[in-house]
């Protein structure tokens, strides 16, 4: 999600070759990742500018022998270096005592009970730098926690959606370039699809895996940024049973070809909504790959992640860009009925990645990555009514977040009930 088309895709992503179940050894691990670089272009020089005089040019060097270029291996990918950036706080978490877990008694259809304004239901956090995923009820207090088991083989969770039935959580890694199933109950990684900090374009390799959900059947859908592709993947066998995209054919014309797709949102009937950053296309796509739709965002730099709203007409897309921005629009008009825009103060967004409208009350959530918060807007007032972290402050103690990348909301549980017992 905070993949960035200025550098010209110089992170490396993550690959997996296959899906694999955690093991003594693989936790055992040393990291290893790729040094990111960044390129900037030289200005061009004024036209009225006065000549100058120059130095006489310099001998030239004897030429020196140059390496090939690193090969990648067709099952394992290329080999990238983890830099401090990457593995962010380490492994830490807030040190609160977690209450019990009540049991499963709502969906997205019938929700618990709600907790009303300002936020009607706990949310569930991909807490990115601080390695963690954590929930926090509306009265921000901390319900449940799961902190990294391991650098090597999670970090930098920068997205989570729950299961259909709530038991699951799907997570998605950019920059340790793997996808990953956590049980709720449990808090254990249960499965991991992608070799940590490895990169390439083979059928079972990722490279910056953005947006994780876990599909009503079963299946696990994901982005495949920088090699332009959905993946949907059975879990069960490790395969993938759909592809839509060419890694190297990085264009608009779905599903055959995407570009720089880095959101892929189930719709209640089945479809996908898929977002794409270059020239901020959203597509409504059936399992089935028949294109019913598909516009430009409006008023968008750089698209995240579009939903669409509780009545499922409209489409909400936030801006990862500085000063970010939230719009709801209608996707057969491209008509804006909503949006959410300050240049600065204490209401401007710094690279949102995510927003939601919330069940019940209709306000407006929204995770402000590097502001290091997540927000609740009033839709009316468009005045922030609920915060959980702090602006600027980053931290793993309670009220505190470290690049906060994504989130879901947690219709499944009274944790309400819960909480007062």
């Amino acid at each position: 999600m905070s993949f960035s088309l200025s550098k010209k895709f110089t992170h490396h992503g993550l690959v997996l070759a296959a899906l694999l179940p955690l093991s003594a050894a693989c936790l055992a691990q040393e990291a290893a990742s790729q040094t990111p670089t960044s390129e900037a272009a030289s200005p061009a020089p004024a036209a009225s500018a006065p000549a100058v005089k120059t130095k006489p040019a310099a001998k030239p060097r004897p030429a020196v022998k140059v390496q090939p270029a690193t090969k990648a291996d067709p099952l394992t990918g290329i080999e990238v270096k983890v830099t401090p950036d990457m593995t962010g706080a380490g492994i830490v978490s807030s040190g609160v005592t977690l209450p019990a877990i009540p049991p499963v008694t709502g969906n997205r259809q019938k929700p618990v009970a709600s907790w009303g304004k300002p936020l009607p239901y706990p949310i569930m956090i991909a807490d990115r730098r601080n390695n963690r995923l954590i929930e926090v009820a509306p009265d921000k207090s901390i319900v449940w926690e799961f902190p990294s088991p391991s650098l090597k083989v999670y970090r930098g969770n920068e997205d989570v959606n729950f299961s259909v039935d709530g038991k699951q959580l799907a997570v998605s890694e950019e920059d340790n370039f793997d996808i990953h199933l956590v049980d709720y109950d449990k808090r254990e990684l249960t499965w991991t699809w992608g070799i940590p900090d490895h990169r390439g374009t083979g059928n079972n390799i990722l490279n910056y895996p953005d947006d994780a959900h876990l599909l009503a059947d079963g299946k696990f859908v994901t982005a495949d940024i920088r090699n332009c592709r959905i993946l949907i993947i059975d879990p069960k066998t490790n395969d993938v049973v759909t592809q839509w995209g060419k890694p190297g054919n990085c264009t608009h014309n779905p599903p055959t070809t995407l570009n720089y797709p880095n959101g892929a949102t189930p719709l209640e009937n089945g479809d996908l909504l898929v977002t794409e950053i270059t020239d901020a296309y959203l597509s409504r796509i059936t399992r089935e790959g028949k294109v019913l739709w598909s516009v430009k965002a409006p008023n968008m730099h750089y698209p995240s992640d579009a939903f669409p709203t509780v009545d499922g007409k409209q489409i909400i897309v936030a801006d990862f860009w500085k000063p970010g921005r939230v719009v709801i629009f209608d996707p057969a008009t491209r008509k804006v009925t909503w949006e959410y825009f300050y240049k600065d103060g204490e209401k401007a967004l710094d690279h949102s990645s995510i927003a939601r409208e919330l069940p019940d009350t209709g306000d407006i959530l929204i995770v402000d990555d590097l502001n290091d918060r997540v927000i609740v807007v009033d839709r009316k007032t468009k005045e922030i009514i609920w915060q959980y972290g702090e602006k600027n402050k980053k931290g793993h103690t309670p009220g505190l977040l470290n690049y906060p990348d994504g989130f879901d909301i947690d219709v499944f549980r009274d944790w309400k009930a819960a909480l007062k017992k």
